[in-house]
């Protein structure tokens, strides 16, 4: 009688290992970290948990026209289909159409908690409920009932926008950028300046809204960096681009905003915000998603079906970087973990120190 092979959770954690490289055509690691596989779920037809069944910590994903959310173990607690667009933060979510006049708001779960009687295009940032008003040039916030809170319109129309806790920035195409509080009273308005072309293509606020970054216009594209003293700003750090790129830009702070981040030339520039000191890493691609966990920050990059994932230190230097090709994809970061969603796949990848 022949005994049934089984292989060791070593060995088995080793071709997994294998298996993720060539998948992801990783680029070596330097030794500090070690990037190792727990799971990867597929989520073209996926076993839906009861949100209220589990007491794990859920993360949401959006992948083509499709959205959830899933635990930290690769449990899928909500799987949705649109099929137009939709937005989704991790408490609300909601779709609609190109000329939607309004929209139902639904919690993780799937339960309806309210309605936007508002038309144009919802963003859901920061527990709060933006709208972006049709023409382009106007900005709502609502509650979760949909009641007005406050509304702004601008002659120029809107090329950027950031959320935090403090409140909002938005930019337009006339060069201009407005600050808002948490409550929509605006704070300072000025223009960074400096190009032929005053464009706003990315904007960015620290969570305690005393700095704002950009990146703005053409022809002598800038990255401008703002402290907020009193009602006026003023500028501790810019510099000019060789070559100007006519699309959005991200510009992202840390979470303690000791740095702030942004595409800039074909690279990831990098800004500490107190000593004003910079650096540059080369990319490959537009800069679309940038996370960060406890040992480093992960920038996912996209040029045609191509994805990149950089890992960058604490210290502002590059670790490595793998890559992988896919239609749609997005990173996530949390602690010690990163998700990778590639297409219909969520793979989670625990972050490690050698």
């Amino acid at each position: 009688m022949k005994n049934k092979t089984t292989l060791s959770p070593y060995l088995a954690a080793g071709i997994l290992a294998t298996v993720l490289y060539i998948v992801f055509a990783a680029k070596p690691l330097e030794e500090e970290f070690q990037f190792v596989p727990e799971w990867k779920i597929d989520v073209a037809n996926p076993t839906v948990i009861n949100d209220n069944s589990t007491d794990e910590k859920t993360h949401r994903f959006k992948l083509g026209q499709t959205m959830g959310y899933f635990t930290d173990s690769g449990k899928i607690t909500n799987f949705i289909t649109f099929p137009f667009k939709a937005t989704i933060s991790d408490d609300f979510y909601a779709f609609y159409t190109s000329n939607s006049t309004g929209c139902d708001l639904f919690s993780r779960n799937g339960t309806k908690i309210g309605r936007i009687d508002q038309p144009g295009f919802p963003m859901l940032a920061d527990e709060r409920i933006f709208v972006f008003l049709p023409g382009g040039n106007s900005l709502a916030s609502v509650d979760q009932n949909g009641n007005l809170l406050w509304e702004f319109e601008s002659p120029s129309p809107i090329t950027a926008f950031d959320s935090s806790k403090s409140g909002c920035a938005l930019g337009f195409a006339d060069g201009g950028v407005v600050q808002f509080d948490s409550e929509g009273k605006i704070i300072q308005r000025f223009s960074p300046g400096g190009s032929e072309l005053q464009v706003i293509l990315g904007a960015a606020i620290s969570s305690d809204g005393k700095l704002i970054a950009t990146v703005s216009g053409q022809n002598k594209e800038r990255f401008v960096l703002s402290k907020r003293e009193d009602a006026h700003s003023r500028i501790i750090f810019h510099e000019f681009s060789k070559n100007s790129m006519p699309y959005q830009k991200l510009v992202k702070f840390s979470k303690d905003a000791s740095k702030v981040f942004y595409d800039f030339d074909g690279s990831l520039g990098i800004v500490d915000t107190q000593t004003c000191k910079s650096k540059h890493i080369k990319i490959i691609g537009q800069a679309i998603s940038l996370e960060e966990s406890d040992r480093c920050v992960f920038l996912l990059t996209k040029k045609g079906d191509d994805y990149r994932v950089y890992i960058v230190e604490n210290n502002s230097s590059l670790v490595g970087s793998f890559a992988f090709k896919a239609k749609t994809a997005f990173i996530k970061a949390d602690n010690e973990s990163l998700f990778v969603g590639k297409d219909t796949t969520i793979s989670k990848l625990k972050i490690l120190s050698r």
